[in-house]
């Protein structure tokens, strides 16, 4: 049809416009770095995530002790306390969500490398879904800051973020940086298939053959 539809504002327009004439963005049909950013974000994500999960996430301090905790072994003493529903949104925030759009954006790549294996409906969805609950993995770091705040209690009680918090932050931005790297048109690129041609001919056809 000749259109084109602006990333940033969804305004469409000529296909040979450059600029938006809305928003003043840059327009152009597919990103053809697209990829390689997704990847690059990717890679950093995940390197941050390692030492996210194996430094402590919280110290506690006290007259007589010292404790660190993981994100796992937090939830873990949380719900060896009783407190399995914040035990239970800590592991899902932290483990299966983050473990989740690592999976759901490398297939993502995957498929417009080398095919989808899927719907192109259900990778849309499944690219939303992770754009979408990105933001809520800083739920960790954000209980992590509310403590540190709240629990100083000078020489009898003091908590403070561990090496972790900075990982696991770095880690959730990257992912994040990772799925909106990802041009979406691309997944309804690699969905299309050739129209196969039509076996009848036309009579001119016939008498240019016979």
């Amino acid at each position: 049809m000749g259109l084109i539809g602006c990333q940033r504002c969804t305004r469409v327009s000529r296909k040979n416009t450059a600029i938006c004439p809305r928003c003043g963005g840059k327009i152009a049909s597919r990103d053809p770095n697209s990829l390689q950013k997704v990847m690059a974000w990717w890679v950093l994500g995940l390197a941050c995530y390692i030492p996210g999960n194996l430094y402590p996430m919280l110290e506690t301090k006290t007259l007589v002790s010292k404790q660190s905790n993981t994100i796992i072994g937090g939830a873990v003493e949380l719900a060896h306390h009783g407190n399995w529903g914040v035990a239970i949104i800590i592991l899902i925030a932290s483990a299966v969500i983050p473990v989740a759009k690592f999976v759901i954006i490398l297939g993502l790549v995957i498929g417009v490398r080398r095919g989808p294996q899927i719907s192109d409906g259900l990778r849309q969805r499944l690219y939303e879904i992770v754009e979408y609950i990105g933001r809520w993995s800083m739920i960790d770091v954000f209980v992590v800051a509310v403590l540190s705040s709240l629990v100083q209690l000078q020489t009898l009680v003091n908590i403070s973020p561990g090496r972790a918090s900075i990982f696991f932050a770095l880690s959730v931005i990257f992912t994040m940086l990772s799925a909106q790297s990802f041009d979406s048109r691309l997944i309804w690129d690699t969905g299309r298939t050739p129209k196969p041609a039509d076996p009848i001919q036309t009579g001119a056809e016939k008498e240019r053959t016979a």
